[in-house]
């Protein structure tokens, strides 16, 4: 069998929509990023932050066009929003994103085994909770087209930036940061947005990678890597409700290793500020780094 292509930075690409699924009448789109050649290419299904009730497949699109450059198909998702739909409809959504992928493998340069996840903030929990529970009947609950190959959303690799790895602490943390006496701002927004897309602390307890592996579940753990900014207090931050001699960052990694998994956590050079978007034409040689991982996970 032939392994995975990761071209030279000079690789050209080719952009275009597609609706990989449909709810009533609302279409979902993924914008594809496919390098030109033969393949089989590594492929990300992608999924964008925003507290799980903003952004789209736009987002974060300096990634995208960094990872088809480098010989990388990208799966730039659209999913449903926790404004409208709170959890689990967008793990649902890329539960079957995964499965789509695999089936269109032979249209998008890549094979089933080379498909890995990746997302940021929010998106960075969403990927890493589909790919530990690839088999979850309420994640998988929607099929694919009859005859369509049978798939499930097991993935090669995972990769997370700065991802909210814990939905419930991060809630109290926010709860804790906004009754203190000189409040930051951003905690009223991030609040308000876990409570549209959680609903309750129970459904943030129970879909949270930590507390999975703190519960003993059994999980799969995918190879995996955490980019991490500095001076990041959204994502970066002790659990004063833990035990746990270290940062959630820390803690999850922990967590992941005694599980069996293999995970690396990598800060970067640019800082991470509460209550401003990131850019990501400053986050040094974080793309670089990334195609180096898929370069060892995926096309080994």
């Amino acid at each position: 069998m032939s392994t995975a292509i990761l071209e030279s930075p000079t690789t050209q690409y080719d952009v275009e929509d597609v609706e990989y699924l449909r709810h009533g009448d609302k279409p979902l789109l993924a914008r594809l990023f496919i390098p030109r050649g033969a393949g089989p290419f590594p492929a990300m299904v992608e999924c964008h932050g925003g507290a799980w009730c903003m952004s789209d497949r736009f987002t974060e699109r300096l990634r995208h066009e960094y990872m088809a450059s480098h010989g990388i198909v990208s799966v730039a998702l659209d999913f449903r929003s926790g404004n409208e739909d709170p959890y689990p409809a967008s793990v649902q959504d890329i539960n079957y994103a995964v499965r789509w992928t695999k089936a269109n493998a032979q249209k998008l340069k890549t094979r089933p085994d080379l498909v890995g996840l990746s997302g940021q903030s929010s998106g960075g929990h969403l990927a890493m909770l589909v790919a530990m529970r690839p088999h979850d009947p309420r994640y998988a609950a929607i099929k694919l087209p009859a005859g369509s190959p049978g798939h499930d959303a097991s993935v090669r690799c995972v990769i997370m930036t700065w991802p909210v790895i814990n939905p419930l602490s991060r809630y109290r943390h926010a709860k804790r940061a906004e009754a203190s006496a000189n409040p930051p701002a951003w905690p009223k927004s991030i609040i308000a947005r876990q409570d549209s897309y959680w609903q309750s602390e129970a459904a943030m307890a129970e879909g949270n990678p930590t507390m999975a592996l703190e519960r003993g579940e059994k999980v799969l753990t995918p190879p995996a890597i955490w980019f991490q900014g500095q001076a990041d207090t959204m994502h970066d931050y002790k659990d004063v409700e833990s035990d746990f001699d270290g940062n959630e960052p820390q803690r999850f990694c922990a967590r992941y290793r005694a599980a069996g998994g293999s995970i690396a956590l990598e800060y970067l050079e640019m800082e991470r500020q509460a209550g401003s978007s990131p850019d990501l034409s400053k986050a040094g040689d974080m793309f670089d780094r990334m195609v180096a991982f898929i370069d060892r996970h995926v096309r080994a």
